[in-house]
């Protein structure tokens, strides 16, 4: 009898895991072909927009000529060597703001006095659009590296503060009070209580700011001509190469995707499932 039951539950636990397997096949089909179908349609569109001549080539291109230019320019290496150049700046700039972030916001999350001082004024540094350091940061480092560098870290380094300070106000006093309890104080109370507690939304703020990094290295290279994505966007203006301005666009999307999947992506479920605030 119990080895019945034993092979009973264990063919009921075979039969839930398919069905678990078929739903999650199912629902991905689904998605992925909601998407094929939506941005096929959004491809046809603009075909047709583009051969009903509403608007000159030299506005308005056709997606082949995009094809051609990002084609083009991947094969005379300038795609490749922008690409390259922008995310260079990007690591180095949201690196040095994942340094000074995560450290700020987890004092200003447990030290009062620092909230009401160096967090209202980081409140509101954060309403400034980061395209606005610009004009400092020419002045002080001059037409250079060291420019974009700041523009990218004051572009990311306050929803930074921000996300993570709001994540450890967010954190259940109980779970304070038991650490005190066991000995974790200090240091120790951040290293093993307090970072891992707040970690959903560490996770939230470094995506945060990492679009804003993004966002203001693009603004910045506009201003700067040197090699990168932004600078290749100004090279396609000046020469009324639109073709060449859309495909760049197009990549500037492609890498935001990728990395929001792939990488935050990728986090976001390994936390979320870590700490059952999530269905994945």
């Amino acid at each position: 009898m119990p080895e019945q039951m034993l092979g009973d539950n264990r063919e009921w636990l075979d039969s839930l895991v398919r069905k678990s397997m078929r739903t999650r096949r199912r629902a991905f089909l689904q998605k992925t072909g909601a998407r094929i179908v939506f941005f096929t349609a959004l491809l046809l569109v603009w075909q047709l927009l583009a051969a009903a001549g509403f608007w000159s080539e030299l506005l308005f291109p056709a997606p082949r000529q995009v094809l051609d230019a990002l084609l083009s320019s991947i094969a005379d290496g300038s795609m490749t060597h922008a690409i390259l150049s922008s995310m260079k700046r990007l690591l180095v700039g949201y690196s040095v703001s994942l340094l000074i972030g995560i450290p700020l916001g987890l004092l200003l999350g447990r030290i009062k006095l620092l909230d009401n001082t160096l967090g209202t004024l980081t409140l509101g540094l954060q309403a400034l659009p980061s395209i606005c350091w610009m004009p400092l940061a020419v002045l002080w480092f001059g037409l250079s590296e060291a420019s974009m560098q700041f523009v990218v870290v004051m572009g990311a380094v306050m929803a930074l503060i921000l996300a993570v300070r709001d994540g450890v106000k967010n954190i259940p006093r109980l779970y304070i009070r038991a650490s005190r309890v066991l000995g974790a104080t200090g240091w120790k109370g951040y290293l093993y209580v307090i970072l891992p507690a707040s970690l959903p939304s560490l996770l939230t703020g470094a995506k945060l700011g990492w679009s804003f990094a993004w966002r203001a290295l693009m603004a910045a290279e506009l201003i700067y001509v040197s090699a990168g994505l932004g600078s290749t966007l100004m090279m396609g203006r000046e020469l009324h190469d639109m073709a060449l301005v859309v495909a760049t666009m197009l990549v500037i999307i492609t890498i935001g995707l990728v990395t929001d999947r792939l990488v935050f992506g990728t986090l976001e479920k390994s936390i979320h499932r870590r700490w059952g605030v999530s269905g994945h």
